[in-house]
Formats: C-alpha cells, sequence, structure tokens
C-alpha cells in the first residue's frame, strides 16, 4: 500500500494503540490528524508523533474533539476535511472499558461505552464516508476487540460496542466495496496503554483468570503489525496468538468456550474461598 503523501485520520490518537498506529503511519509518510478529546495530551503526542517522521515530510495536525458528539464531529470533520482534504486512511481507535459484573456496571457507564466505543466511530464514518464514497477511494479501519467475537465474565457492557463495531463493518465492507473503499477490523490484543491500566482497577478476578496470563504488548508492537496488514484481503486483523484462537472459535466454538468456562468455575471457586484476595502485609 502507498502511504507517501497520504492523509490519515486516526481518532484516540493521543495515546495507545492509536497514537502507535500515528507513528507508524508518519514514518511512512503519511500526513495524520490526531483526534482526541484532551488538547494537553493531544500536544504530547504531537511531539511523540513528529519523533517518527524521520524525514519522510509528513506534516501533523491536531483535532480536539469528543467523537461521541455526533453533532460536533459532524461539525469538525467537515472543517478538517475542507482544510485538509478528504482521508486516504480513517483509523478509529478511540474507546474505553469499564469491566465488572453484570449488575455492578452503571447504566450511565454502560451507555457512555456505547456513546464512545461504538456510537464514536459511526459518526466519524458518517462525516467522511460520503466524501470518500465520491472520490471513489479510500481505506478504513476499526479497532474492536476478540471480546467484539466471543465475550466472558467482566465485558458484558464492553463487549455490547465491539461486537457493534463489527456488525457496522461489515456491511459498510460490502456496501462500501462497489466505491473502491476497503473497509477492516482490528482485533486488538492486550496492550499497555493508559486504558488498560484503568481496566484493571474494576476486572472481577474471573475476568483476570479467563484472560488467562498472555503477555501484555506495546502500543509500538501492535502498532507496527497492524499496519503492515492494513489494505490486505482479509476483513479482519488479527494479532499474534489471537489469530489461532480466532480460528479455533470459528470452527469449534464449544472447545473455546468450554475452556473458559472451566476457568470461569476455577475462580469462582478462589473468589468463594477468598483466595482472591491479596494478602495483608505482616
Amino acid at each position: 500500500m502507498d502511504y507517501q503523501g497520504k492523509l490519515a485520520f486516526i481518532t484516540g490518537g493521543s495515546s495507545g494503540i492509536g497514537l502507535g498506529i500515528a507513528k507508524e503511519l508518519a514514518a511512512r509518510g503519511t500526513n495524520v490528524l490526531l483526534i482526541a478529546r484532551d488538547r494537553n495530551r493531544l500536544a504530547s503526542a504531537k511531539v511523540d508523533v513528529a519523533t517518527s517522521v524521520n524525514g519522510s515530510g509528513a506534516n501533523i495536525e491536531l483535532l480536539p474533539l469528543d467523537v461521541s458528539d455526533h453533532d460536533a464531529v459532524s461539525t469538525e470533520l467537515k472543517s478538517a476535511m475542507d482544510r485538509l482534504g478528504v482521508p486516504d486512511f480513517v483509523v478509529n481507535c478511540a474507546g474505553f472499558a469499564h469491566p465488572a459484573y453484570f449488575e455492578d456496571i452503571p447504566y450511565p457507564v454502560f451507555r457512555e461505552m456505547l456513546e464512545v466505543n461504538l456510537g464514536g466511530a459511526w459518526n466519524v464514518l458518517q462525516a467522511v464516508v460520503p466524501p470518500m464514497k465520491k472520490r471513489r477511494s479510500g481505506y478504513i479501519a476499526t479497532i474492536s476487540s476478540f471480546v467484539g467475537v466471543m465475550s466472558f465474565v467482566g465485558y458484558s457492557g464492553y463487549s455490547a460496542g465491539k461486537f457493534g463495531i463489527i456488525g457496522v463493518s461489515e456491511a459498510l465492507r460490502n456496501e462500501l466495496r462497489p466505491f473502491g473503499i476497503r473497509v477492516q477490523v482490528v482485533l486488538a490484543p492486550d496492550t499497555d496503554t493508559p486504558g488498560f491500566v484503568e481496566e484493571n482497577k474494576t476486572k472481577p478476578h474471573e475476568t483476570h483468570v479467563v484472560s488467562g496470563t498472555s503477555k501484555i504488548h506495546s502500543p509500538e508492537a501492535v502498532a507496527k503489525q497492524f499496519v503492515k496488514r492494513f489494505g490486505m484481503k482479509r476483513f479482519f486483523i488479527v494479532y499474534g496468538y489471537l489469530a489461532f484462537v480466532h480460528v479455533l472459535f470459528r470452527w469449534v466454538p464449544w472447545l473455546v468456550r468450554g475452556v473458559n468456562d472451566m476457568d470461569f468455575r476455577k475462580a469462582r471457586r478462589e473468589v468463594e474461598a477468598g483466595k482472591d484476595k491479596p494478602k495483608e502485609a505482616n
């Protein structure tokens, strides 16, 4: 895929995987518009991305924006496109998780997860898809998660949005293909991001156990692998070992669910015995 001189809009671009993807694209000569809510973190991200340009000529722009605000997204992205042009790449990375038992997730938190994780991607796509169709070219990637394919304890709220992202993207993959626009979904692994640190504050013990002891990956490593797969014919971009689990779940879902259920029962016994509690220091 040709990146030099292209334009990318990246939501959630001030940290984590979004920032990592921005750095990878800028290093390849792609002009980048970083979109996120926090102005200070955006300014810091711009400095970080600038270190990756390495003479590629990439330009870095910032747009403070809450992607869950439909009207603001429509207005601000239209203004950005009037100024910068229609994006060649649109990468939806904005999102957050609040893992907890179903009954412990307050409705306002559930609603915010939907508005940011699913609604945010929807709002951005509604703003950029019409001009991309008119130009008859472009590329769209949206970050989902493996729990957007198969969920488990703790992720009832988060998975609702991540399953939805796959549904929207699947429909757009079919709808936009005649217009030269390729659509893909990224299934990200556990990644060392500020959001992941926040997730761990509310995760039930069972969620930790079912998730297993999988390695926590750096945003830079994850982004590098994803950018290499941008534009490929496969709808799903799956990182590392998750590719195997994804295939396994597709063909023998009962087996993967069975392993998860076994891990859950073990974790529940630990919770009921109080073994999930940290030991007090003497």
